[in-house]
C-alpha cells in the first residue's frame, strides 16, 4: 500500500479565460471479480473511504439477521447506506425506525448538525427549533447500527472500536477488500472509518456487483443492499445531489455512493464491475466529473442526460449568471475514456 499522494494523476481541471486555473489529482480503479480492469494513478494508494463504504458497514445489519427479525423494508436498507439531506422524508423515516425499536433520538451517537435540505432548514428556523441527531446525514446508518445492537443485546456505545458491532464491520471490511486493516480514523458521524486501498475498495464494489441473491449470507446481503440503493436513490442522498440524480439517470441499474473528501464508488451488477476513486484535494466537483466520465465510458450512463451534463465538463457561472469557465476531465484521463 502507498500514501494517498503517491502516483496520483490529473483527473479534472478548472478552466477560466482559456487558462487552466486548478488541477485535481487523484486515483481511479475499475475492478471485476478477477481484479483490476483499468486504473489511473496508484491503485495501492491508501484512503479513508468515508461514507462511500456505508454498504459495507451495513453488512452486519443483514448478516446477523437483525434486518429480517425487525421486518425492515428495502427502503430501510437504502437509508442505512445513506448520506442524506436531512429532509423531512429522511428525518421522519429515521425517527419512525427508532420508535419501532423502542428507541429515540437520544440513543443515536452521530451528533446533530443543520440539515442540508433547505426546506427543512427553513422550517426549523421559522419554528425556532434546533436540529437534532435525526438531521445528521448519517442517522439512517446509525439507525441500522442500533438495530444490530439491539438484536445482539450489545451495549449502547456502539461507535467504540471494541464494540461487537464495530468488530463485525472491521471483519466484513477486511473480507470484502481482501486487506488487513492497519489504520482507522473517526468519521464525521463518530463511527470508525477503516483505511483501505483504492483497489481494495473497488474490488469490494465488484463483489457487491457480482453478488447473487440466495447465494449465501454474504452475497445475499450484498445483492440486497446494492438493489435497495439503486431503487431508492432519493433516500441515499436527496434532491439535487449527484448520487440521487445519477442513479435516477441509470434507471436503477447502478448503485453509486459518494464519501467526504471526494471519494466515489459505483456498483454495476449488469457488468460485474466495481469502481472506486479518490480526488486528493477533496473537491467534489472533480470526483463527480470523474465518476460521471467513468460511468459514461462503461455505457451505463448517457452522456447527454441532464444529470450527466450537470457534472461532466459543467460550465461554471458567477453570482450574476455570467459564464466564468468550466470543469473538464484532464486530457490524459479523458483520452483514456
Amino acid at each position: 500500500m502507498a500514501r494517498v499522494d503517491e502516483g496520483a494523476v490529473p483527473l479534472a481541471e478548472l478552466w477560466r479565460g482559456g487558462v487552466v486555473e486548478s488541477t485535481h489529482l487523484g486515483h481511479a480503479v475499475i475492478c471485476d471479480a478477477k481484479g483490476i480492469v483499468a486504473a489511473w494513478g496508484n491503485p495501492a494508494a491508501v484512503i479513508f473511504p468515508r461514507s462511500s463504504c456505508k454498504m459495507i458497514q451495513a453488512l452486519p445489519l443483514l448478516e446477523t439477521g437483525a434486518a429480517d427479525a425487525r421486518g425492515l423494508s428495502e427502503a430501510h436498507l437504502a437509508l442505512s447506506c445513506a448520506s442524506h439531506q436531512g429532509a423531512h422524508l429522511h428525518v421522519d423515516m429515521a425517527g419512525r425506525w427508532l420508535a419501532d425499536l423502542g428507541l429515540g433520538e437520544a440513543d443515536l451517537r452521530c451528533g446533530a448538525h443543520e440539515p442540508l435540505d433547505h426546506g427543512e432548514r427553513d422550517r426549523l428556523i421559522e419554528a425556532h427549533e434546533k436540529p437534532c441527531q435525526l438531521h445528521n446525514n448519517c442517522s439512517g446508518k446509525h439507525s441500522g447500527f442500533l438495530t444490530v445492537v439491539q438484536h445482539l443485546k450489545a451495549g449502547p456505545e456502539y461507535v467504540e472500536m471494541d464494540h461487537p458491532l464495530q468488530k463485525a464491520i472491521l471483519a466484513a471490511t477486511e473480507e470484502v477488500t481482501g486487506e488487513s486493516i492497519s489504520g482507522w480514523g473517526i468519521d464525521g458521524c463518530s463511527a470508525p472509518n477503516f483505511a483501505v486501498s483504492v483497489v481494495g475498495l473497488a474490488g469490494a464494489m465488484a463483489k457487491f456487483a457480482a453478488a447473487k441473491p440466495g447465494a449465501g449470507a454474504r452475497e445475499d446481503a450484498m445483492a440486497r443492499l446494492a438493489r435497495a440503493m439503486a431503487r431508492y436513490p432519493e433516500l441515499v442522498a436527496g434532491e439535487g445531489r449527484a448520487c440521487t440524480e445519477l442513479m435516477r439517470a441509470m434507471d436503477g441499474r447502478v448503485a453509486i455512493k459518494t464519501g467526504a473528501e471526494a471519494v466515489f464508488v459505483a456498483i454495476i451488477p449488469e457488468k460485474g464491475l466495481g469502481i472506486a476513486l479518490k480526488v486528493l484535494d477533496g473537491n467534489s466537483r472533480a470526483s463527480e466529473a470523474a465518476i460521471a466520465g467513468l460511468l459514461v465510458k462503461l455505457g451505463v450512463l448517457e452522456a447527454a442526460h441532464p444529470a450527466t451534463v450537470k457534472r461532466l465538463n459543467p460550465v461554471q457561472k458567477n453570482w450574476r449568471g455570467l459564464v466564468t469557465g468550466e470543469v473538464r476531465l484532464a486530457p490524459g484521463f479523458a483520452a483514456s475514456l
